[in-house]
């Protein structure tokens, strides 16, 4: 696989649309990461690891308003094939902040509101509403 966030954010997405409560995808840091900033943010319930089969992979149990899903749009920004890399003050704000951009920076993944925060950009990863 070539680029894992898109597949994480795919199969989140496919998830939801299914109305699917929770959906498994393979273990690394980097996707174990995104998985702490959308809950943290309030996108999903929870994550944990499952390692009961022979590869590790992640369990997201995702939050719906009713029956709508509350990721309504997950959007990869930076593909391998052409990196988008932003300054703290061109950190977007998606939808006029009622969603995120999830970015890169040297301290590690972090929201666009917490980037903009500590005043420091990156590569502008995804934007979720």
């Amino acid at each position: 696989m070539t680029d894992p966030i898109s597949d994480l954010l795919t199969r989140i997405r496919n998830a939801a649309k299914a109305g699917q409560q929770e959906v498994f995808i393979p273990f690394s840091k980097l996707k174990s990461e995104v998985a702490r900033i959308l809950q943290e943010e309030g996108y999903v319930w929870s994550y944990e690891l499952d390692t009961k089969n022979v590869h590790p992979r992640l369990k997201i149990k995702l939050k719906y308003q009713g029956k709508q899903p509350v990721v309504r749009h997950l959007r990869r920004i930076s593909k391998p094939g052409l990196r988008k890399y932003v300054s703290c003050d061109e950190i977007p704000r998606v939808l006029g902040g009622l969603g995120i951009a999830i970015l890169s920076t040297s301290r590690g993944l972090m929201s666009g509101n917490s980037a903009r925060k500590a005043k420091i950009g990156g590569e502008l990863l995804a934007t979720i509403w």
